[in-house]
């Protein structure tokens, strides 16, 4: 694993320490993960965790669908910090423990409820295409309804700036977490 590039500051400046302890009092509990390096901007790190916290707290999208995305853009990203904090807690929020391996290995899923399938195709394709065909998103609004099919794509959204911000910074995983498996091929 290469040096985090942006771990905890020795010193905040009174606009993180400001950020730090709104995140702090929250569901999250603390600064850690994405948020280490988004205390470099800390208004982006507080507009950004409240977007979060609903959607991982608050969403319409049901808890197992939530942690699917997130762990779709964690292997989509090789987002392993991503990935080994959110593994358990996909296999508590009920997500079959087949899913969250075959989404490990990016590969669709083929077991669990049928929404499963129906999350992972809308995301996946969004991702490959940068659009959704017609299909797809008749397929998930039929099965999720307008307001989940809007929150899933939310949770990719939000997940994937994350993703993106702690592949720029490097951020390792939690110790003793879970890691994603390499990637067939690499």
């Amino acid at each position: 694993m290469n040096q985090d590039r942006l771990p905890l500051p020795a010193e905040l400046t009174a606009e993180q320490r400001a950020a730090a302890e709104r995140i702090s009092s929250g569901p999250r509990g603390g600064v850690f993960g994405p948020f280490v390096p988004l205390l470099r901007s800390p208004e982006l790190m507080t507009r950004l965790q409240l977007v979060g916290e609903y959607l991982r707290f608050g969403s319409v999208l049901d808890d197992d669908l939530v942690e699917l995305v997130i762990l779709y853009v964690a292997r989509r990203w090789d987002q392993d910090f991503e990935y080994g904090f959110h593994q358990p807690l996909a296999l508590t929020a009920g997500l079959p423990a087949d899913v969250v391996e075959a989404v490990s290995r990016g590969v669709r899923p083929s077991g669990g409820r049928p929404e499963i399938g129906v999350v992972y195709d809308l995301v996946d394709e969004l991702h490959e295409t940068r659009q959704v065909s017609d299909d797809t998103y008749a397929a998930a609004v039929a099965a999720l309804g307008e307001a989940r099919v809007i929150e899933a794509v939310g949770t990719a959204g939000y997940y994937t700036t994350l993703a993106m911000t702690m592949n720029v910074a490097r951020t390792p995983p939690p110790d003793g977490a879970p890691r994603l498996p390499a990637r067939e091929g690499s």
